[in-house]
């Protein structure tokens, strides 16, 4: 296992599956984890009990700039530094393009988004006077396919492949490394039962014939931000289990 022992995270939606996978695989790592919530507390401070390393929980809307400001400077206040952040924040609505409003367009870009863009900012500002960090985005193997019922979220998980392409190259000289991770679907507790059609496509399509873990996230998270990836930056690492790498006729 990859030792990031005496360095800090910061994962934003750590109350969630995913996110709470993320924040599990870096404190199994040894770092310091700092699990942003937005509404549900008590799942925070359950997994903040469980890590088994120092940790914190802390709330914010990170639809709002001046949120995501707060919640990287209370981390960075709790840890001393934020070595690396993950955005791990988002929202996955299913609706046709048609009929969709702006509004319900704008929830899922500023949440899924424009969120990243302010913490990255945030982030980026006290990394750069700190020697550097690591900032990874949760996208989605959607950014690259898109499906139907999907058309905000795959906009949105295309544009923070791009956002963090754009922020490796504006933040490199100050040794910040930005990168995507782009998953599959994710396994979680009820998907079978409330998607069996679809777990069962996606099984018999996918090269390594199973679902996602969210700890099969975090890993590529933990490596992202680890010494080992050093020399890695402005890339999408797909965790997929080869799904697009299948051809499409």
């Amino acid at each position: 296992m990859i030792d990031l022992r005496g360095t800090s995270v910061l994962v934003t939606g750590a109350s969630g599956g995913v996110g709470s996978g993320v924040a599990r695989r870096f404190a199994k790592a040894g770092a310091a984890v700092v699990a942003h919530y937005h509404r549900d507390r008590d799942a925070a401070e359950r997994l903040v009990a469980s890590l088994g390393v120092r940790a914190v929980a802390i709330g914010a809307d990170l639809t709002a700039e001046a949120e995501c400001a707060r919640l990287v400077d209370e981390a960075a206040g709790w840890a001393g530094r934020v070595d690396a952040v993950v955005n791990g924040a988002g929202i996955q609505p299913d609706q046709a393009l048609e009929g969709m409003t702006a509004a319900e367009w704008r929830s899922v870009v500023d949440t899924n988004l424009t969120s990243a863009f302010a913490c990255t900012q945030a982030a980026a500002r006290l990394m750069a006077r700190a020697g550097g960090g690591s900032i990874t985005h949760i996208a989605s193997i959607q950014a690259h396919t898109p499906a139907e019922g999907h058309a905000h979220y795959s906009a949105s998980k295309a544009a923070l492949v791009m956002h963090a392409r754009a922020a490796a190259l504006e933040y490199g000289r100050a040794g910040i490394r930005v990168n995507t991770v782009s998953p599959g679907l994710v396994d979680r507790p009820g998907l079978a039962d409330d998607w069996p059609d679809g777990v069962r496509r996606w099984t018999a399509a996918v090269p390594l014939g199973r679902l996602a873990t969210s700890a099969d996230v975090g890993d590529a998270c933990v490596f992202l931000a680890s010494p080992m990836a050093a020399f890695i930056t402005g890339q999408d690492l797909c965790v997929d289990g080869g799904m697009t790498a299948r051809p499409a006729w």
